[in-house]
């Protein structure tokens, strides 16, 4: 008998949610918490600014990322919960955002990336610390999008 994907040990949700609780604290409280990635050494942290689907309110999240060039580039997981975050499904529904980051806001396009672009994004979390045995995580669930966010 083999099982495919078998799921990594996670940390409990209430860990991942007050992790990420206490970080918007901090940007809430200092502005500080955004960092700018280190290519090939660490991974950035960004503000994402989305419009609710249902509600048409506005929603933030906090966001690992890092550059491809001039696109910024996260992964669509939900603590790594088989479940798309919010935030994607918000991002699907209506594209531009803005997004706050250490060098400042700016408004951006989201999109999925497929194919060999998300293969090659995908190899590329590897690179940057912080972000765990990526691919393990992401093979565990259905799917996991590698979204790309681009300067309008």
């Amino acid at each position: 008998m083999s099982i495919q994907n078998p799921a990594p040990p996670l940390p409990p949700r209430w860990f991942i949610r007050s992790a990420w609780a206490g970080h918007r604290f901090l940007y809430r409280t200092t502005r500080l918490g955004l960092a700018r990635p280190v290519p090939g050494r660490k991974a950035g942290i960004l503000r994402l600014r989305t419009v609710g689907r249902r509600t048409g309110e506005p929603r933030a999240v906090m966001l690992c990322y890092f550059l491809d060039g001039e696109d910024l580039v996260s992964l669509a997981m939900n603590g790594w919960a088989p479940s798309h975050p919010a935030w994607w499904l918000n991002l699907q529904a209506r594209p531009d955002v803005e997004v706050d980051t250490a060098d400042g806001a700016v408004s951006l396009r989201g999109r999925e990336a497929t194919g060999g672009e998300r293969d090659r994004l995908l190899a590329r979390f590897d690179d940057y610390r912080g972000w765990g045995d990526v691919r393990t995580y992401a093979a565990a669930r259905p799917h996991t999008p590698v979204v790309v966010l681009t300067r309008t």
